[in-house]
């Protein structure tokens, strides 16, 4: 079993404030850390370090953060299949983050954005029945839709988190296996949330739904019912790339065991998730292959 993450790769810069600025106000920051980041790359790179075969799908630009995004890849078990648009910028985020852990991300798209369907099938090769496509909300609307009916035509599981949140979301439930939203994109797009939102994504397709609350842990909802984790007790740092940790983690210990979803992968996904938050940065913040090891053995 092999998955497949077609997704974004950027390089995110990460600067303390005070407090988020207020429309028209100017702030001070100092620079916290220069890192490799984009849902796409931080999902892999987790799932690689689960010790789960994972290939990297993504766009990238041909200038310095290439170079940057390539070299940092390379250390990494993931493999790379990176799109190079000649001419193209590579991708790029500004966290904000505050005293009490919370952050705001301003990423640009333009080289996830020109990321073709036939791109990431070129790259998907032979993939097949048995293995997984795991997407975010970071590509164009057509990629998005492109991807998921290839995929589920060549029968692979597909996993979504729509995230940044588009309206378009909504049309893609019938083509969803496994659905990870935190409480604010799930009130947006069924414009509830808990087991009422989980209820509706189920109804309009998805075969399984994880709902993350924070500190107040995460639910996963199934045919055989629904289930309630509670979260890792930490102390946070910061909150980058949490969610990214959490759902490659749930999804690499239930494949692992060569499970569906289920409680014990969101439990440990909870774990790992508490090792993200009480760290600095994107990439140097997520558990190491010996963190995650002792997570998924530790039963």
């Amino acid at each position: 079993m092999h998955s497949y993450v077609i997704g974004n790769v950027t390089i995110d810069e990460t600067i303390a404030v005070a407090e988020m600025p207020i429309a028209g106000a100017s702030i001070l920051g100092k620079q916290q850390s220069r890192d490799l980041g984009g849902k796409g790359a931080n999902q892999a790179i987790v799932m690689a370090r689960c010790g789960f075969p994972t290939s990297l799908i993504a766009a990238i630009g041909n200038d310095f953060r290439a170079d940057s995004i390539r070299r940092r890849l390379a250390k990494e078990a993931v493999r790379s299949e990176l799109v190079t648009l000649p001419g193209g910028t590579s991708d790029f985020s500004m966290v904000l983050t505050t005293p009490d852990g919370e952050n705001s991300i301003v990423t640009t798209t333009e080289a996830a954005r020109n990321l073709s369907v036939r791109h990431a099938l070129d790259a998907l090769g032979a993939a097949g029945p048995g293995d997984l496509a795991v997407l975010q909300g970071n590509l164009t609307d057509a990629t998005t839709r492109g991807v998921l009916e290839e995929v589920r035509a060549r029968g692979l599981t597909t996993a979504f988190n729509p995230s940044p949140v588009r309206p378009f979301f909504t049309e893609l439930w019938g083509l969803i296996d496994i659905a990870f939203l935190n409480e604010g994109e799930a009130r947006m797009l069924t414009g509830t949330t808990g087991k009422a939102a989980a209820r509706r994504l189920m109804a309009a397709g998805v075969k399984q739904v994880v709902l993350t609350f924070g500190g107040e842990g995460a639910m996963l909802a199934t045919e055989g019912g629904v289930f309630s984790v509670a979260a890792a007790k930490c102390r946070v740092v910061d909150t980058t790339g949490a969610g990214d940790t959490f759902m490659a983690v749930a999804l690499a210990s239930s494949c692992l065991r060569k499970m569906t979803l289920d409680k014990r992968a969101v439990e440990d996904a909870a774990r790992a998730a508490a090792i993200t938050v009480g760290r600095h940065g994107t990439l140097s913040a997520f558990p190491t292959t010996e963190e995650i090891a002792d997570i998924l053995a530790s039963r």
